[in-house]
């Protein structure tokens, strides 16, 4: 019984850190928005990675709540707490985008709230048990690899925004030292 009791104190300990730092990971983008605000123009940048962090945070909260998959609150508060921050840098990046840009966006996040109400609906009204949990969680799964796919996407298919992500930077710089 007492090991029970230290694994589940060292589980929400370990979980309470992973939130700390999975928050700080939210906050990153703040300079680029920072810059954005400062500038009033989005530039080069692209808005395509934070759409798709927010549609991971909304099926991340979505797969954390009781009904779905138990014991999963510091799930449900991290990806809340990140989701609206996404929610957040999307709306800056709308307000200072180009028209063309803003066009863009604004569909793809028609089609992330879409999407994702078209499967809580589904889960809730359909599914039950370890169904709704499976969809959910296959749901996250997804837009968790789309999500890190964004800004490598960006990358592959935009070539001058490269400059504006810390990572095509790194990769500049080692091309440029070799």
């Amino acid at each position: 019984m007492g090991h029970v009791h230290v694994i589940r104190i060292l589980h929400t300990t370990f979980g309470i850190f992973g939130n700390v730092f999975g928050i700080l990971l939210f906050l990153a983008p703040m300079i680029t928005f920072k810059r954005i605000i400062t500038k009033r123009s989005t530039e080069k940048f692209s808005g395509v990675p934070y759409l798709m962090s927010l549609f991971n945070c909304l099926f991340s909260a979505w797969y954390g709540l009781p009904f779905v998959s138990p014991n999963n609150t510091l799930l449900t508060v991290l990806a809340s707490i990140g989701g609206a921050l996404e929610a957040i840098y999307v709306l800056i990046f709308l307000i200072f985008a180009p028209k063309k840009e803003k066009f863009k966006i604004s569909g793809i996040l028609f089609l992330v709230l879409s999407i994702f109400s078209i499967v809580a609906l589904v889960s809730v009204l359909k599914l039950h048990g370890d169904k709704r949990k499976l969809l959910c969680g296959l749901a996250f799964a997804i837009t968790c690899i789309m999500m890190f796919g964004a800004p490598l996407t960006v990358m592959i298919l935009f070539p001058n925004k490269i400059p504006n992500f810390p990572l095509g930077n790194q990769i500049l710089s080692n091309k440029v030292s070799a």
